[in-house]
């Protein structure tokens, strides 16, 4: 019996079912740990596919892994494709040519000598250099939170990985061809000419059938998500069927799909899925692939690993070095340049493994290649980190600004409005108290908002209850208000859809802010599907305020403000904590932490940057204070002094990578802060009035 049990155990441990169970607890388990390590998360699938390999607990020959991992490939490029705008691409499309031009053409002839040194022979030459020729946007998340995506160097950087990944995967698509051995001219004409066609027809085509397609379906997100992974999956298959790898197909639908699911809430589901399912399996396949021995044998004979990663790192660095004297760029320029065009992860990663399947690199260079990824995935985003900072300590903090979203009391219009939405009966008082302050001071008018959920049918006793719900929850925000001179326009609202909902009452009032619930949870910035204040804070017009109050604000006499980068993106926030230390007659304190290693210069031009971001706001009243703090742990240093304030000010950012939610220093003091706090959210730059 004891026998049979075993056996039996043994093959339900075989069964797809059991594969995909342990593939899904490594996803869940193993990159936070990594993380915490401060390593990508993505080093941690892979070594945990070495170590499952190893153990026999993973086959990378198996038919759920491989189906897994072919669509973790695809998914891989599409979401390249997807991260690319390229709107942004035209505003400076022939600087973003000349830099694509140089970072291709460089390193692919560099490539091409690695693999001519180490005798590989002109076809594993070509596809090598092919390999170091693209790059991966994998510290991109970094310039967002620093603010520095208007840069030129950063955007022609973005334009070049548009010509850089489509002439990588056409170099791949070529050599796929010679090495079948019955390559001609003429098949090559054939192959550009349906490569050509299949391109404007994607590009093109699909674009404006997706425009149509979600024109039609409206508001349905479900049947617009479902025809999202159809044109993935669909382009896929139709690039092998005229002869090319399915990862062109791949990165072809993603920008095409760009601009037609904008931003939206599709898009966030699109790469949700992907960030947590199908990608992560890509990156288990790819450690289950790697030969430990022959790994280890890279440390044996360390040559071709130094001398790729030296290639790769020197040929970009002269094609930044080309496009700076070229354009005349700063050298923070330069290296900005250099560190977002070195990580080599998603094409390059993809590429690699389709050329070791059909045996045109060996192991020893594929192995090279995932420690190329890792050395440049931690290389690219630490340099990129340094000089942002840079960056944006260059730019002007006297450049105009309007404060006409916050504006002062005497410019203030009849129809300033707060919107605020009511359900929870513990938050709700607070909520209306701080709407009430900021209404208060611009002698303008709150809107609380009570929202029911629509039902399929009127008469369900669901919704009877919600409305009265809805109704028991303006009553007590009219009582609120009575201790406050602050008209109130309640409104009630029927919507299959909370965000939605406050977001267009938002429009229609004409608001200025919206005040939100942080609820019991301060984890707002991890990987919520759906929440109300994430699709609140990406769907609204104007600026969307988050706030997790434990006590009244009229309470608040101490207001910190940490700021990382005193740049312009951080005068809306200050000016909303000049709002409330003048409604309370409180301070405000502007919190630096700087680095010990940080030169005295440094340390000298931000104390000069905050006293020139505070000099900026208007003369409206208020104690303002600036604090630098000499001392490494930043995020731990903000939660110690703000045990000592009453309310902690933090401007959110909502950011992505590649369809890998990266870690935030917003959400990451967000949990250690115990105290109140409100997040501002400030609408997206061509929204700002």
């Amino acid at each position: 019996m004891y026998l049979l049990l075993v056996e039996s155990a043994a093959q339900t441990l075989r069964e797809p079912i059991a594969t995909f169970v342990l593939l899904l607890a490594i996803v869940l388990v193993t990159p936070p740990i990594f993380e915490r390590l401060k390593l990508p998360g993505l080093v941690g699938l892979l070594v945990a596919g070495v170590i499952f390999g190893s153990l026999g607990w993973l086959k990378s020959d198996s038919e759920t892994m491989k189906l897994l991992s072919e669509m973790g490939k695809i998914y891989l490029m599409f979401v390249a494709g997807l991260e690319i705008d390229l709107e942004q691409f035209q505003r400076t499309r022939n600087r973003s040519l000349s830099f694509g031009l140089l970072t291709f053409a460089i390193p692919m002839v560099g490539g091409i000598a690695v693999g001519l040194l180490f005798n590989f022979g002109w076809l594993a030459a070509v596809l090598i250099g092919s390999l170091l020729a693209s790059h991966t946007l994998l510290a991109y998340p970094i310039i967002q939170r620093l603010g520095v995506m208007a840069d030129e160097a950063v955007t022609i950087t973005v334009g070049a990985t548009i010509f850089t990944d489509i002439g990588a995967l056409l170099v791949l698509a070529i050599c796929l061809g010679v090495n079948q051995g019955d390559f001609t001219l003429l098949k090559l004409v054939i192959m550009l000419g349906s490569l050509t066609a299949y391109t404007l027809a994607v590009l093109v085509g699909l674009r404006r059938f997706g425009h149509f397609f979600f024109r039609k379906t409206g508001q349905d997100e479900g049947n617009q998500f479902l025809f999202v992974l159809l044109a993935v999956f669909l382009c896929a298959v139709v690039a092998q069927l005229i002869g090319v790898e399915n990862i062109i197909g791949a990165f072809l639908a993603g920008l095409a799909i760009n601009s037609v699911i904008g931003d939206g809430p599709v898009k966030e589901k699109t790469e949700f899925l992907g960030s947590v399912l199908f990608i992560p399996m890509f990156f288990i396949n790819m450690g289950l692939l790697l030969d430990l021995e022959a790994f280890g044998g890279i440390f044996a004979s360390i040559q071709l690993p130094l001398v790729v990663v030296g290639a790769l790192l020197l040929t970009k660095m002269l094609a930044s070095l080309g496009t700076k004297l070229l354009f005349g760029y700063s050298w923070p320029q330069f290296w900005m340049m250099w560190s977002l065009s070195i990580p080599q992860v998603a094409a390059t990663l993809a590429a690699a493994l389709v050329g070791y399947e059909a045996n045109i690199i060996d192991i020893q260079m594929f192995n090279s290649v995932i420690l190329l990824m890792l050395v440049t995935s931690i290389l690219g985003p630490l340099v990129t980190t340094r000089f942002a900072r840079q960056l944006a300590a260059q730019t002007s903090l006297t450049q105009d600004l309007s404060f006409d979203w916050l504006p002062l009391p005497s410019h203030a219009s009849e129809s300033f409005t707060v919107v605020v939405p009511v359900y929870n009966p513990r938050t709700e008082q607070s909520l209306i108290e701080l709407a009430a302050l900021m209404a208060s001071y611009e002698k303008g008018r709150v809107v609380p908002l009570a929202i029911a959920l629509a039902q399929s049918n009127m008469d369900a006793p669901q919704l009877e209850r919600s409305m009265l719900h809805c109704r028991r929850r303006l009553q007590a925000a009219e009582a609120i208000s009575q201790s406050f001179d602050v008209p109130l326009v309640p409104r009630l609202r029927l919507d299959h859809h909370v965000a939605q909902a406050i977001s267009y009452v938002g429009w229609e009032e004409e608001a200025k802010v919206i005040v939100l619930g942080m609820g019991q949870s301060s984890r707002l910035g991890a990987r919520l599907l759906g929440s109300v204040q994430d699709d609140v804070m990406r769907m609204a017009h104007c600026l969307v305020v988050v706030a997790r109050l434990l006590t009244s604000p009229v309470q608040f006499k101490t207001i910190l403000l940490p700021i990382e980068n005193p740049s312009p993106d951080m005068l809306r926030v200050l000016r909303l904590a000049q709002v409330l230390a003048v409604a309370n007659h409180c301070q405000v304190t502007m919190l630096h932490v700087c680095s010990p290693r940080a030169s005295e210069i440094h340390r000298t031009r931000i104390q000069k940057q905050l006293e020139t971001l505070a000099a900026r706001l208007p003369t409206a009243g208020g104690e303002l204070q600036i604090q630098v703090i000499v001392e490494d742990a930043s995020m731990a240093v903000i939660a110690r002094v703000a045990e000592d304030y009453d309310l902690v000010m933090l401007r959110s950012q909502r950011q992505f990578s590649n369809g890998f939610r990266m870690g935030t220093s917003t959400r990451t003091l967000l949990e250690q802060l115990s105290g109140s706090v409100i997040l501002v959210n400030e609408p997206y730059p061509q929204r700002r009035g």
